[in-house]
């Protein structure tokens, strides 16, 4: 049969092929038309090239692609692919064939504007873009954050700012079996929580071919669906599991004539892979990168001259820091389990095909039409000693190396109903920060309101606003007195709010106006004065470093701590209300609480939208920085409903559109819809789809 792209009233492609080779075709040309500047900035990306047309706003990530070596390890997981796995290998190069076709037939209006000329995907690209979306994913860098809570503060202070901080992704997902539902079939609903892009990081599609009938959010840039999907009678959907599965070692590191050796846990100097780089960078110079590889991993901070002020011990001989993740030394991403998924065909399927999964490390839930359920953990974590996981780790002491994997855990259902917000759950052996437990009970107090939930019925869970770590804050305010008249009514008024982040809240604006005096007061506290100019690391992990995010998504530790450094909190909410009691804000919290989508161009250029509910541990979470901006570029990625009654009865949304390009009707035509928290029908019925083309 031909290979046919539909659409339906939302843009959203439906494609049809006689082979599975066919369609993976398909999904690349149909991905190219509909996101061709978003598939060159993430080709771009994985092999650290994007400063060539962006300029040298990007030369950071790019110093960091090539350091941490993605393109090469890219190169390398498709090689063992094709060994261990010839059909997938060729799926892929179907894939990329369609891309390169379709990024053949125009140009994105971006590429333009900046002298971009669509380059050549290769074999191996897709595997790249996964790699360069993920390594980033499980947060290695908060070691850093941990390396100076501890050098400054003590070891037990590292547990005061343990949270999901601002480098962290997140998502909420909820199982209901058949027993908790108006159908008697299960429902899996949810939302993952990443950086709001746009063009959007999630793709909705369907993918039908003999084999297979599957709609789901793809990840431009790689075939098939891993994260969500529904094939008609199995569902699955992830979360992060906030595993702990990369490493960093201090190196130390030697030069010999034009080579570079590094001492090892034999004592012995061992000679590391050693070569040079040219960044390119528009209108400026060329940069060059020194790229160096121990046995442990690539070096990606310092060299053999050592760290710009090594913060742990400043006059001992130079180090370096290396980076050991999974894929470096496996050489395999994982790749093998998507057609898999998209032949799944009951519960067994899902979990046989999550076998085969290796990074991100997720949390997965799955559900079929014949009442089975899956509740797993799926990745790989390896095995090696406790300090690993919490701070770089000397590489010329023994005891640090893998010993292997962990074991994935399981977990089942309670009262019918399995929920994942990031907290401690299945994953809890396999990670050391993990998000605060309020999305988790929220979403398990709202499920157990009801016997049974049916799929439009779930909206209502995501969209929730209340704020369950506002408690330690207003606590705090309750035993204020002797406050201006002015404060004191401020502080009657919080304490009588409902905890409710609502847009339309003018109570909620100023909570938040509080909270951010309350932060900028801890931060600016002598006791953390070490902490606020971090160590001159690459500019890449800065997110991880900077105080006054760490100490707004810490807030509810710190306030809650038995004792702080003599630090006297009392003082410091008392002086934060009278602060915002003196000033207070004019409106509602949507005014300052915006959409603020990361964009490749023009990132700076504000959206003109309606303002925003939720906050970070709502459901609804749409996170700014407490302290440092209201401003949300973080949050529900997409949303999902799946039903197993009834495909067709299935709601999904996006926060702009099906479309990336700019001035399409279909660029930003969700965005009321997602505002708003209401859903898009998937459409399962051909007959009711507009017919695109034949390829």
């Amino acid at each position: 049969m031909a290979t046919e792209i539909y659409r339906d009233a939302w843009g959203i492609p439906h494609l049809r092929a006689g082979s599975v080779a066919g369609l993976a075709h398909a999904q690349g040309l149909v991905t190219a038309r509909d996101r061709a500047w978003q598939l060159e900035i993430e080709r771009h990306r994985a092999q650290g090239t994007s400063a060539s047309f962006l300029g040298a706003s990007a030369l950071p990530w790019d110093r960091f692609a090539r350091r941490a070596r993605l393109d090469d390890t890219a190169r390398r997981c498709f090689t063992d692919l094709e060994r261990r796995d010839p059909e997938t290998a060729r799926w892929v190069r179907a894939y990329v064939d369609g891309v390169n076709e379709g990024l053949a037939d125009g140009t994105a209006p971006e590429c333009a504007r900046t002298g971009l000329t669509p380059g050549r995907w290769e074999p191996w690209t897709p595997l790249g873009v996964w790699l360069a979306t993920h390594i980033l994913f499980a947060g290695f860098p908060a070691k850093l954050w941990r390396e100076q809570v501890a050098a400054h503060l003590g070891a037990d202070a590292i547990g005061l700012f343990a949270t999901d901080g601002p480098g962290t992704s997140g998502s909420n997902g909820w199982l209901v079996s058949g027993e908790r539902t108006v159908t008697g079939r299960a429902v899996i609903a949810g939302d993952p929580h990443r950086w709001i892009e746009d063009p959007g990081v999630y793709q909705q599609i369907r993918l039908s071919c003999p084999d297979f009938d599957v709609v789901g959010l793809a990840v431009p840039g790689v075939p098939g669906i891993a994260h969500f999907g529904h094939t008609g009678t199995v569902a699955w959907a992830i979360t992060n599991a906030m595993a702990d599965y990369q490493d960093l070692y201090r190196e130390r590191l030697r030069r010999t004539g034009s080579g570079v050796e590094a001492l090892g846990p034999d004592g012995g100097w061992h000679r590391a892979a050693r070569h040079t780089e040219v960044v390119e960078v528009a209108g400026e110079e060329p940069v060059e990168v020194e790229v160096i590889e121990t046995d442990r991993g690539p070096v990606v901070i310092g060299g053999p001259e050592g760290l710009d002020g090594d913060p742990l011990d400043p006059v001992g001989p130079p180090v370096a820091i290396s980076l050991r993740y999974p894929p470096r030394v496996t050489g395999d991403l994982g790749f093998g389990a998507l057609l898999p998924l998209l032949r799944a065909r009951r519960v067994a399927d899902v979990d046989r095909a999550f076998d085969r999964w290796a990074e991100p490390v997720n949390v997965v839930q799955a559900a079929d039409t014949e009442g089975g359920v899956l509740h797993r953990v799926a990745g790989r974590v390896p095995l090696r000693a406790e300090a690993n996981r919490l701070r770089p780790v000397p590489a010329w002491e023994p005891g640090h190396e893998w010993h292997g994997w962990q074991e994935t855990p399981r977990a089942g259902l309670t009262d019918g109903v399995a929920v994942m917000a990031n907290q401690r759950g299945p994953a809890a052996p396999l990670g050391v920060e993990f998000a605060p437990p309020h999305r988790h009970d929220r979403i398990s107090t709202l499920l157990s309101g009801r016997e049974r939930w049916s799929a439009a019925d779930m909206p209502r869970i995501h969209t929730d606003t209340h704020l369950a770590s506002a408690a330690p804050l207003l606590d705090h305010l309750r035993t204020l007195d002797a406050l201006t008249p002015e404060a004191a009514a401020l502080r009657d008024r919080l304490l009588a709010w409902n905890r409710r982040m609502d847009a339309d809240s003018a109570d909620a604006a100023l909570y938040s106006a509080v909270r951010g005096a309350v932060v900028r007061q801890l931060a600016a506290h002598p006791a953390f004065a070490a902490l606020a100019t971090p160590p001159a690391y690459p500019e890449v992990f800065r997110p991880w470093l900077a105080l006054v995010p760490r100490v707004g998504f810490a807030l509810e530790h710190l306030l809650r701590a038995e004792e702080l450094y003599e630090i006297d909190r009392p003082s410091a909410v008392r002086a934060a209300v009278e602060e915002v009691a003196a000033r207070p804000p004019a409106g509602v919290w949507g005014d300052t609480h915006r959409l603020a989508p990361r964009r490749a161009l023009d990132p700076e250029t504000p959206y003109d939208e309606p303002g925003l509910s939720g906050d970070h541990d709502c459901v609804l979470s749409t996170s700014g920085v407490p302290g440092l901006t209201d401003r949300a570029a973080r949050g529900p990625a997409a949303r999902y409903v799946w039903d197993l009654a009834r495909r067709e009865d299935s709601r999904w949304v996006v926060p702009l559109g099906a479309s990336g390009v700019p001035g399409s009707p279909h660029h930003r035509d969700q965005l009321p819809l997602w505002l708003a928290g209401d859903l898009v029908p998937v459409v399962t019925d051909w007959t009711l789809l507009n017919k695109e083309t034949d390829v």
